[in-house]
């Protein structure tokens, strides 16, 4: 899976879950700020990404995710075909 289709993924699934426009989701995006992501949505980001991805993802990984592409980042790089 190329980055383009993370991408894609992520994108679909923030937008059905957290109710967000697709113009709000530039990489440069922060979680928490520009998101509006709380600390118990990146419990529910964590589970679709494992659910999704088949990516185990710790409680101090998904504190360093901070940007958008943080995440995509995070997934591309630990993604197993």
């Amino acid at each position: 899976m190329g980055i383009e289709e993370v991408k894609e993924k992520v994108n679909e699934f923030l937008i059905e879950e957290f109710e967000l426009e697709e113009s709000q989701l530039v990489p440069t995006a922060i979680m928490k700020d520009d998101l509006d992501i709380e600390s118990l949505d990146f419990v529910d980001i964590a589970v679709i990404v494992e659910k999704d991805f088949k990516i185990k993802v710790t409680s101090e990984e998904i504190q360093k995710i901070i940007k958008l592409e943080d995440l995509y980042n995070y997934i591309f790089e630990h993604y197993q075909n």
